[in-house]
């Protein structure tokens, strides 16, 4: 199903299949694993959250109250260009569900984010 606004369902949707994508990813799979874990209520929890994460910056609602900075910086070090395979994973997700149009919106958020972070975890 394509989806023509962004709401919570496409969110959610959109989770579901980005989140598959990481998990089989041979370079980031493994760093998530890590972090979140393998069962499978530790990835759904991680991806309500982060369901609530997009909520609130798609739609101004969701009860996110996490530090995504904090929990990245936290991580075992990892290599910068990682960031672009996370980008083109949610880039494959985005259109996957969504209007090109609604899908540039999206990823241009991601984009933002995925620089900043890049910024403070690799300082030089």
């Amino acid at each position: 199903m394509i989806y023509e606004t962004i709401d919570q369902e496409s969110i959610l949707k959109l989770m579901d299949i980005f989140y598959d994508k990481i998990r089989k990813n041979e370079k980031l799979g493994p760093i998530f694993n890590n972090a979140i874990g393998t069962d499978n209520q530790s990835w759904q929890e991680h991806k309500k959250k982060i369901g609530n994460f997009w909520m609130g910056m798609l739609l101004g609602e969701g009860n996110y109250t996490g530090q995504p900075l904090k929990a990245h910086l936290e991580l075992p070090p990892f290599p910068k260009d990682f960031f672009e395979i996370w980008l083109e994973l949610f880039n494959e997700s985005l259109k996957s569900i969504y209007k090109d149009d609604i899908t540039n919106i999206i990823l241009q958020r991601a984009q933002m984010i995925a620089r900043h972070f890049q910024n403070m975890l690799y300082q030089s």
